[in-house]
């Protein structure tokens, strides 16, 4: 009798075995649409599998449990949210939640955006505190090997897209972003990276001016031969882009340059001060950086919008004030034009036509400024 019952049990254990490598096997899927399923910190196996099991990912706990036993000495699972969108065996769920492989969100950080724009958009995107991204980008420590003169982290925080999971941390986004940056400078801008010398914070400075003075990748090495000679001239670089970044750090945004905005005694602010401000206003892309370690060479000194999303190039003064001359006459007929095919009351909304910021943190130039560039009186 004792023998029957331990051939039962033996033959009992084998089936379930049987079984349980057969089920682990088996392709399921009990829900309709995608499923995004997030597995809270600290949550223990067995109460992961009842999670799956509810949700309609595995038809059963105890194969995935068991396999899940058999290798916990080696593997946990980890907590994050998970996409399925498609039958999955349970060994394919458990490889899933020990890898990792969490759903990941897109953060498209734009060339030309600095840390006011980066901390918006990955609080729109991804529910980080800005003002805590703001407060730890301010401390330079991350870069001090490359840039010891940096102020803060602004100008090496790549720009590019990025793939965060739903609970990552501030400190995790910015170290991608720097590490990003280090990439690009060690892979592609190799030859020009000195690590630890001065000239890397001169350049990653002229190069964030490029990036916010011109869209153009072609425009930016003639862009950036301008600011060089007038710094080899001690000429004021009298760069917009600076003027707004020297109230934004003021928490006074200007949406458009007034006459008075190009007085205000900012570090920043290249109407007022000689040189190139004391570090990047903006975070460039590797065109913009190429264009800095890159200048074209030329005699230009001096450009203006040619209204077309381009400049006009001049190299003396009179010649510049006519081309800043055609600029006004140009805009001005613009502006009627829009004026004119406006129908809808002046209340009801934007009309077209009017000012509008066209690129991730470039906005409109002043009238009465027109980007000038004279040189000073």
């Amino acid at each position: 009798m004792k023998r029957k019952l331990t051939l039962i049990f033996v033959t009992l254990c084998l089936a379930g075995a049987a079984w349980g490598a057969w089920d682990l096997y088996q392709p399921y899927r009990g829900y309709e649409v995608p499923l995004v399923l997030e597995i809270p910190s600290g949550t223990g196996a067995p109460e992961v599998s009842d999670i799956l099991v509810s949700r309609g990912v595995l038809a059963h706990r105890w194969p995935f449990l068991i396999r899940y036993w058999i290798g916990r000495t080696r593997h946990r699972l980890k907590a994050g949210e998970y996409l399925f969108d498609r039958p999955l065996r349970p060994l394919d769920v458990y490889r899933k939640l020990i890898v990792g492989d969490v759903l990941l969100y897109s953060v498209v950080i734009p060339e030309g955006s600095d840390r006011f724009d980066i901390a918006r958009i990955i609080a729109n995107r991804m529910a980080i505190d800005p003002a805590e991204f703001m407060r730890r980008t301010e401390t330079p420590s991350m870069i001090h090997d490359l840039d010891p003169d940096a102020p803060t982290l602004e100008g090496y925080l790549f720009p590019d897209t990025y793939r965060f999971p739903r609970r990552v941390t501030v400190d995790t986004v910015i170290a991608t972003m720097v590490t990003r940056f280090r990439h690009v400078m060690q892979t592609k801008l190799h030859d020009e990276l000195i690590p630890g010398s001065s000239n890397l914070h001169d350049v990653v400075t002229l190069a964030s001016l490029v990036e916010k003075e011109t869209p153009e990748p072609a425009e930016r090495p003639v862009v950036a031969g301008v600011f060089t000679r007038r710094l080899q001239l001690h000429m004021l670089l009298q760069c917009d882009p600076t003027v707004i970044y020297a109230a934004r750090l003021a928490d006074r945004p200007i949406p458009v340059i007034h006459a008075s905005d190009l007085r205000y005694d900012s570090l920043f602010n290249t109407y007022v001060h000689i040189g190139l401000p004391p570090g990047p206003i903006a975070n460039p892309g590797e065109s913009s950086l190429r264009a800095a370690f890159h200048p074209a060479e030329g005699d230009e000194l001096y450009f203006v919008s040619n209204n077309h999303g381009g400049h006009v190039f001049s190299k003396t003064l009179a010649e510049h004030q006519h081309n800043v001359a055609l600029y006004k006459r140009e805009l001005a007929a613009a502006r009627r034009k829009a004026s004119a095919q406006v129908t809808a009351p002046a209340n009801a909304g934007t009309p077209r036509g009017s000012a509008k910021t066209t690129r991730t943190g470039r906005a409109q130039k002043s009238v009465t400024q027109s980007k000038q560039k004279t040189d000073p009186a």
